[in-house]
């Protein structure tokens, strides 16, 4: 408890009630009395997570959370021992980001036994949703009609403030006026939308009660708990206001709740921003995050795979700082969002993302904006499944599923564990009207289904759904039998034809030993020279491969090399 007071400290100096103090301290002794789940002690190559919504798959007078078990257990149990459920309380907007209630399940989804039956066949990844939650709430009613001890919940701001600094993912405003229960008009901060209500950390009572939400999710047994949109949660009006200093320690506050109450708790921070601002929240490497959001790779890939060229992606791959062991990155190409452009800003530059970004809305991708301080708006993301963000609309299903194996087969060699979207192992195109009834663009990749028709879908081996389906089950329950590929072994970047990226990941103790990956990103064919004069095998089509010829290379080919 020492660390957890010294950072309450930190945070909060003597503005933090002592008798408040005590009662925090009480509930988190209590959790930790109770909490009797175990965790897994550590990662390794055989954790691949799933990402996908609770209600993904419905049946009629079915919960959703019952429905996605059966589909789960035949379908996806055999490649995913760890499943994200993406936030499953009740909500009113955002599909699911703008919760009313933290402490229950959305009816729609189930209740908690059901969440509890599901994490008997895997392990779960909970969202703490822990920077706005919904207008609909009873918290923010509670704000409205002036309730005691309920009146710095959330922050309000009068509307002639200078808050042309504060860094916006959004081009909605930043303060929204709300009628209070006297007639007054409170002008409240809503970094995100008028629908989701930005919680004032500042106000000790809320830390409580937040904090009351976290043990509650780890004494359910969450073994990854997920700080959605963490780097907001501190306000200081003429700053940013993000990253600053007390975000950064009440992350490290979370960390060390989670690991006195269920030591393997899993932290993992969202923040979609450049690489260095989001590599900061492993802190020293023992006391923050241990996991972030690899932001940076689905921009990467994409521009490499569109571009034909792996030399931005290999310069940034190159720079990355080895885990240690303490740390590793959460490994994407798709999620329940678009694909993030900011974290690809220093990397390539604006005339390459403004190229990448028109080159895909040719092809029926659709895009978000930002604010920015100077009064401009620039691209923030691009909403699009992965699949057909790496393809054109008039490719046929072949070069689709090339390009699409040659992306995953990247992701699953990199450093890190990796995470699937569900869009992404059910082959999703474009979801147009789900547009159309949604109003939002992220729309596009959140599709639902009837449970029958995408089984029968997966079903049909001659349908592209299948096609990726199988073989990207296949690529992955190979790469959890590559001991290579454990999340903290090194990787070495190879100098090559800019068409190509070619590493190597390690194995402990044995520098030349491992996997050698080479990666045509072009839509030619190509032949190189590997680094090593051996003989190898390729482990995904178990051919022999002679290390003093050249390698051929067909169109989006890749292969991944035991010597």
């Amino acid at each position: 408890m020492e660390t957890i007071t010294a950072l309450l400290d930190k945070i909060y100096a003597d503005t933090f009630p002592q008798a408040a103090r005590e009662r925090l301290l009480r509930h988190i002794a209590a959790a930790r009395d109770a909490t009797k789940l175990p965790r897994k002690a550590h990662w390794d190559e055989q954790d691949v997570v799933l990402i996908t919504y609770a209600d993904q798959f419905r049946e009629a007078d079915v919960p959703t959370l019952q429905s996605f078990s059966r589909f789960y257990q035949q379908h996806l149990q055999s490649t995913f021992p760890l499943v994200h459920l993406l936030p499953f309380f009740p909500y009113s907007s955002d599909d699911g980001f703008s919760v009313i209630d933290y402490h229950q399940v959305n009816p729609l989804c189930g209740d908690w036994p059901d969440v509890a039956r599901l994490h008997q066949e895997t392990r779960l990844m909970f969202d703490f949703v822990c920077n706005h939650m919904s207008a609909h709430s009873a918290w923010f009613k509670h704000y409205l009609a002036l309730d005691p001890g309920w009146d710095d919940f959330f922050i309000s701001m009068p509307p002639a403030t200078d808050l042309s600094g504060v860094t916006r993912p959004r081009t909605s405003p930043l303060l929204t006026p709300f009628e209070m229960a006297n007639g007054e008009m409170r002008f409240i901060w809503t970094t995100f939308s008028a629908d989701q209500i930005d919680l004032n950390f500042g106000n000790p009572e809320v830390l409580i009660r937040m904090v009351e939400v976290l043990l509650d999710y780890l004494q359910k047994g969450a073994d990854y708990v997920r700080l959605d949109a963490v780097g907001y949660m501190w306000k200081t009006p003429g700053t940013r206001c993000i990253h600053l200093e007390k975000t950064h320690l009440l992350v490290k506050l979370f960390r060390a709740i989670a690991d006195t109450v269920a030591p393997g708790t899993v932290i993992i921070t969202e923040t979609n921003v450049p690489h260095k601002d989001n590599v900061s929240y492993f802190g020293d490497g023992h006391d923050e995050a241990q996991m972030v959001y690899q932001f940076s790779l689905p921009p990467l890939v994409l521009h490499a795979i569109h571009s034909g060229s792996g030399r931005a992606l290999r310069q940034w791959a190159g720079a990355l700082e080895p885990g240690k062991g303490g740390t590793t990155f959460f490994n994407f190409l798709a999620s329940h969002d678009g694909i993030g452009l900011n974290p690809a800003r220093g990397i390539l530059s604006e005339t390459e993302i403004v190229a990448l970004v028109r080159d895909l809305a040719l092809e029926g991708a659709l895009v978000s904006y930002k604010n920015n301080p100077d009064g401009t708006t620039s691209p923030y993301e691009i909403n699009v499944t992965y699949l057909d963000a790496l393809n054109h609309q008039n490719d046929d299903d072949q070069t689709r599923l090339r390009r699409f194996l040659l992306a995953h087969a990247i992701l699953l060699s990199f450093p890190g564990v990796p995470a699937i979207y569900v869009q992404s192992i059910l082959g999703s195109r474009n979801d147009y009207e789900g547009v159309k009834a949604a109003g939002h663009n992220r729309a596009i990749n959140r599709q639902k289904f009837d449970l029958k028709t995408i089984e029968a879908a997966l079903a049909d081996s001659s349908g592209l759904r299948h096609a990726i389906y199988t073989r990207l089950s296949q690529l992955i329950q190979l790469r959890t039998r590559q001991a290579a590929f454990h999340p903290d072994n090194p990787m070495t970047l190879y100098d090559s034809d800019n068409a190509l990226l070619v590493l190597r990941r390690h194995e402990p103790q044995q520098t030349d030993s491992g996997l050698l990956c080479v990666f045509n990103l072009s839509g030619k064919t190509v032949e190189t020279m590997l680094p090593e004069a051996r003989l190898f095998q390729d482990v995904v089509t178990e051919k022999r491969v002679d290390g003093t010829q050249p390698l051929t290379l067909d169109a989006w080919q890749f292969v991944w090399l035991r010597s």
